[in-house]
């Protein structure tokens, strides 16, 4: 018998040398078997060689992409790709506003390859350059970020270029809490009307929208609480609509002190929309109240009060969430009634004051006294 005869296969690739002197990478393409140029050419042979047998690697290994599918322009995948997910209107009015004023700006008439880790670091630098609010700048990132995972599952890049340490949050600044004391003085000195919306947003932490869709029939005088089923919102051209909590621990009825039942009775009979729908806060005129209508009047007031001018509507919640800490209210407790399902909010105020650590030192003490450890007179 002959020698056996030579199996002939197609070369994987080739390199050559260009007229420009750069050399040219040609390599199978796994998917259709015809040579395909490299995205780039190199200036010496050799490196033209090591970058096909890198490209040989990735193909035999899985993990080659098509250059060519994330020749897909980004505006269209972007506008595409929000329309797809499920949001509530108010999130969708937001996530549309950032794309269209700080992402596609950028972004909008490239392709999704063309979006590289060193560009969206020269974008978000530029944001915030600019004075665009630190909040803004990271919510577009985390948005940009998402876009681009979706991308990635899509199989028109390779990894995501977002990839910035600390991009995705910041440090929300301490915010100011209230005395108790503090809290009726600004009480006392708005409108009669935002009386009660003052007091129940220190002490039963309920969110403005939360205040705002309260309903007669979620106040039980009897109980002495207020329920949560709803939460108003408001979109851009002005329209207010009533939401779902974002979770079921938002459904929640909350207990008032017994304090303020006068205030809530008075309110009531003065001030509500008539009827078990009506709504418990309504404006002078009888409308629907309003964050943007409301605010003249809380920032009037709040100096009318003297108490800090950093102080913002929704820091009487975070009062009022550090009052009923240092109250004793346990982590589960106060998730319940922040309406949150998690326990990393509630812990926040978990942290000890200077009034209530001084408090366990001297029950320690009482417990070192009743156990018999009194210092040795000699």
């Amino acid at each position: 018998m002959g020698a056996p005869r030579a199996r002939h296969t197609r070369p994987f690739g080739s390199v050559r040398q260009l007229p420009s002197g750069r050399w040219q990478v040609r390599y199978r393409d796994p998917e259709t078997g015809q040579l395909r140029p490299a995205e780039k050419t190199y200036p010496t042979k050799t490196e033209a060689q090591i970058a096909l047998a890198q490209i040989e690697a990735d193909i035999t290994r899985g993990q080659w992409s098509d250059p060519d599918a994330g020749a897909v322009n980004f505006a269209e995948y972007a506008m595409a790709w929000l329309q797809d997910r499920k949001l509530a209107d108010r999130t969708r009015e937001r996530s549309e506003s950032v794309m269209r004023l700080h992402i596609l700006p950028t972004f909008g008439a490239g392709t999704i390859a063309d979006v590289t880790t060193a560009r969206v670091r020269s974008w978000r630098g530029k944001l915030l350059g600019a004075d665009v609010g630190e909040p803004t700048v990271v919510k577009a990132y985390q948005l940009l970020r998402a876009l681009m995972n979706t991308a990635v599952d899509d199989e028109l890049i390779r990894r995501n270029p977002c990839r910035i340490k600390g991009a995705d949050r910041y440090d929300v600044p301490e915010r100011p809490v209230l005395t108790v004391a503090e809290v009726f003085a600004v009480a006392d000195s708005i409108a009669p009307r935002y009386r009660l919306l003052v007091l129940l947003a220190a002490f039963t932490t309920l969110r403005f929208g939360e205040l705002a869709a309260l309903r007669r029939r979620d106040v039980d005088l009897e109980g002495m609480t207020v329920s949560v089923r709803r939460s108003q919102a408001e979109l851009q051209d002005g329209r207010l609509f009533d939401k779902a909590p974002k979770s079921a621990a938002g459904v929640r009825a909350i207990s008032f002190p017994a304090e303020l039942l006068d205030d809530v009775t008075r309110h009531l009979e003065q001030f509500a929309a008539h009827g078990r729908d009506g709504h418990v806060f309504v404006g002078p005129r009888g409308g629907q109240l309003r964050r943007s209508n409301f605010r003249d009047d809380w920032i009037a007031d709040r100096k009318a009060a003297g108490v800090t001018s950093e102080l913002h509507f929704h820091d009487l919640r975070h009062t009022g969430n550090t009052l009923a800490s240092t109250a004793g209210a346990s982590t589960r407790e106060l998730m319940t009634r922040m309406g949150h399902s998690s326990s990393r909010a509630a812990l926040i105020y978990q942290h000890m004051t200077s009034d209530r650590d001084r408090a366990i030192a001297d029950r320690l003490g009482a417990m070192i006294r009743q156990g018999g450890r009194e210092e040795d007179p000699d």
